[in-house]
């Protein structure tokens, strides 16, 4: 809310200072000119690679997300058919259509070698055919929060896999909340990005739909009943391949005080993929420590009450590798 009031303050500084007609103007020449390297976009890869690509991925509940794109080489245009996708699930992650409109927009920009502004422009020459009643489409009544943090991320897996433009990234942003009744603390925590036809992955950073700024360590022991026993690279986490995916990160965070924390979470049971060759990333892992040092598994969704003296260890995953290693 406070970035659309303080977009809405600056677009009426604009126009009271350039007019209307002036901003509208640049508004328009700005989507025209996304379209426009969108469009050239997919024709180049309809000439070069095919005009009909298709792929699959899953989340780890085993719930498909299936997409075929059908690209009219002519008008560089495209049908993202989503066919073939899970149905709604009884959990918080099905994700409205928006969900996947926003996550095919920033694929569709990462794939334009243009630097362009992030605007509806992308999406004009895309159609989309999303089933109802799906993990991507679902009913009224249908749980949701958790498309936007987890199924976003495979949304653009399965568009780059599409694509075969790179591996698969760690496909999560690893939500974790933690407090009482006094307060509550959220943050989302780094992994490994994947490996490309050029790139090696980067490790302990934020992929493709968060880039949330995490909390220093002082700040957070400070202000938060907390100790930050580490936060650390998780090694031998990336996909080896020509191109190696980048390494996971090791949280580990023990309360002070009885402290209820909840993990949100994706890659638990499935790695992410590796391209052209390349190996999987490790897929994530988020553990209990008690205090008799027993380690319990926690799943990829949890919310538990945790008590002085134990620990909550979260692992993340890494990103896929591109290429044949040459180690095999």
């Amino acid at each position: 809310m406070a970035a659309n009031n303080s977009g809405i303050l600056l677009l009426q500084e604009l126009v009271n200072e350039h007019g209307r007609e002036v901003v509208a103007a640049y508004m328009k020449y700005i989507q025209d000119n996304a379209e426009a390297s969108i469009r050239q976009m997919l024709k180049e890869f309809a000439m070069t690679h095919a005009k009909k690509v298709s792929a699959t991925d899953y989340m780890d509940d085993g719930t498909p997300i299936c997409l075929t794109i059908e690209i009219d080489p002519n008008s560089g245009s495209a049908v993202f058919d989503f066919t073939g996708t899970g149905p709604q699930v009884d959990g918080n992650h099905n994700a409205p259509p928006a969900v996947t409109y926003s996550a095919v927009i920033y694929a569709l920009r990462s794939l334009v070698g243009d630097d362009i502004p992030l605007n509806q422009g992308c999406l004009a020459p895309i159609g989309f055919i999303i089933p109802e009643f799906s993990l991507l489409n679902p009913s009224e009544d249908a749980g949701v929060v958790g498309g936007n943090v987890l199924t976003s991320q495979r949304v653009v897996d399965v568009v780059l896999l599409a694509f075969s433009a790179c591996a698969a990234s760690q496909g999560c942003m690893n939500n974790l909340t933690f407090g009482d009744n006094e307060f509550g603390y959220y943050e989302t925590i780094a992994g490994g990005s994947g490996a490309g036809p050029t790139w090696t992955g980067k490790s302990g950073i934020h992929t493709h739909c968060t880039n949330t700024r995490i909390t220093d360590p002082e700040i957070l022991e400070r202000r938060y009943p907390v100790l930050l026993r580490q936060f650390s690279i998780r090694p031998d986490t990336g996909g080896l391949g020509k191109h190696n995916g980048g390494n996971g990160v090791v949280r580990e965070l023990q309360p002070l005080r009885p402290l209820v924390m909840s993990i949100l979470s994706e890659r638990r049971a499935l790695q992410p993929y590796g391209m052209a060759g390349g190996l999987p990333g490790a897929r994530g892992r988020n553990v209990l420590i008690r205090r008799d040092g027993t380690v319990v598994n926690l799943g990829g969704r949890c919310s538990r009450k945790l008590m002085v003296g134990e620990k909550l260890r979260i692992e993340t995953p890494g990103g896929g590798g591109y290429g044949v290693p040459s180690t095999l």
